[in-house]
């Protein structure tokens, strides 16, 4: 018994795939190996036994998705990422997942893979975990060995989108080279996604960006990179037939795992029209910014806004409002509005524009302002008398909804 004690995983091997099969043989269980974003890197190939779980990962190449949510959920993820010692992970019929035996490989303070063991016929034994332990060790140089090579790929890859995003390509076969050098596959069609978080992003927020990245699988992420307080992605909408639906899904998702998952709240996302064009990044880039410029201006009118086309007439304001500068434009109705809400601290201006937003539904406003519909019908008889306002107007409800939105813009 003793001698199974004594390190077999000190030797070399050619691939990791032959490091699996090492580990299988001594622990008599199938084996894979993840990296840290759970991408399968190898697995055991000479034992058939084996569960759903992990027929869908090899199938994949990586684990599905469900079930590294219910890793995560159950606890198994957040406890591979503090500990060296191995975890038993118990049956879940409902993902396809058996009885198993999780590690992580670790690189200092930093988890960079994981060894699964299936229980098919036997539980492992401590003796087991001690030698599951010295697998682990022994794997770190290969994961380390391919983080190398991932790393200078990556530098590439973002020193390629910044590019794109700044317009500094001209060239269509230049950019389409610099896809195939990455190995990428330029999709048909794209969108520009940013999320914009309250403080700069740490190497720590890095990682966990990186990981939820990864492991999603929604959406098809190309290429992305970090600035400062925000992180930039280009993202595949080919073949996706309602791809606003499906990108509202993904930035609603990744905002609420950031916050479930690493406790990082109130993360701004926007992202651009629907492109082809690979010359249009730049462009596709400055509506994204647009979209968060907007938002931090209405932040109540926007809130379920992401999308540069959803803006509507917010997409023009800045337009708007340099042709009002330029006339020295007044809009005479809110010019009476506001001097007798000044006058008589009051508040038709806020009434009045509430009562726009809810696009002239007076329960929908009154319940905004709280108030009773009766309140609310008076504070409108006012407003028509003071500001000479038809509210059956449309062309002057339009202007006046216009104007109000051009003050708010310019922080008035």
């Amino acid at each position: 018994m003793n001698t199974r004690l004594h390190d077999p995983f000190k030797t070399a091997f050619e691939s990791l795939d032959e490091f699996a099969d090492l580990i299988s043989q001594v622990l008599m269980c199938p084996i894979t190996i993840e990296d840290a974003n759970h991408r399968l890197l190898a697995y055991s190939t000479h034992d058939e036994r084996t569960d759903p779980a992990r027929i869908s990962t090899i199938i994949g190449r990586r684990v599905p998705e469900k079930v590294i949510n219910q890793l995560w959920k159950e606890g198994t993820i957040p406890a591979l990422l503090k500990t060296q010692e191995p975890i038993r992970v118990k049956n879940m019929n409902d993902i396809g997942l058996n009885n198993r035996v999780a590690i992580s490989i670790w690189k200092q303070d930093e988890v960079i893979g994981f060894i699964w063991a299936i229980e098919i016929d036997k539980s492992l034994t401590d003796e087991d975990f001690i030698l599951l332990k010295k697998a682990a060790d022994s794997a770190k140089n290969k994961l380390l060995q391919l983080q190398t090579r991932k790393n200078k790929k990556d530098e590439r890859s973002q020193e390629f989108f910044w590019k794109l995003l700044t317009g500094h390509l001209k060239v269509k076969e230049e950019i389409f080279d610099h896809f195939h050098s990455l190995q990428l596959t330029p999709p048909t069609s794209y969108a520009v996604l940013v999320f914009q978080f309250q403080e700069n992003i740490t190497n720590k927020v890095e990682q966990s960006i990186s990981y939820l990245l990864k492991t999603n699988q929604r959406i098809k992420i190309i290429l992305y990179t970090i600035d400062c307080n925000q992180l930039i992605l280009l993202v595949s909408t080919t073949k996706i037939e309602n791809p606003f639906n499906e990108l509202d899904q993904f930035v609603k998702f990744f905002v609420l795992q950031m916050n479930e998952r690493y406790g990082i709240k109130e993360i701004k996302p926007g992202y651009s029209s629907i492109y082809e064009d690979y010359l249009q990044t730049n462009k596709a880039y400055k509506e994204t910014l647009d979209v968060l410029s907007i938002k931090e201006k209405f932040p109540f009118e926007t809130k379920d806004i992401f999308n540069y086309q959803k803006l509507g007439i917010y997409q023009i304001l800045d337009l708007i409002l340099e042709k009002r500068q330029t006339e020295a434009y007044e809009n005479y109705s809110l010019k009476r509005l506001h001097e007798y809400d000044q006058k008589h601290n009051s508040n038709l201006i806020e009434t009045l524009e509430v009562f726009l937003n809810k696009d002239n539904n007076i329960n929908d406003a009154a319940k905004e302002l709280n108030v009773h519909a009766n309140t609310l019908n008076y504070r409108l008889k006012r407003i028509m008398e003071i500001g000479d306002v038809n509210f059956k107007d449309p062309n002057q409800k339009m202007i006046l909804y216009l104007d109000l939105k051009l003050e708010k813009y310019q922080g008035i």
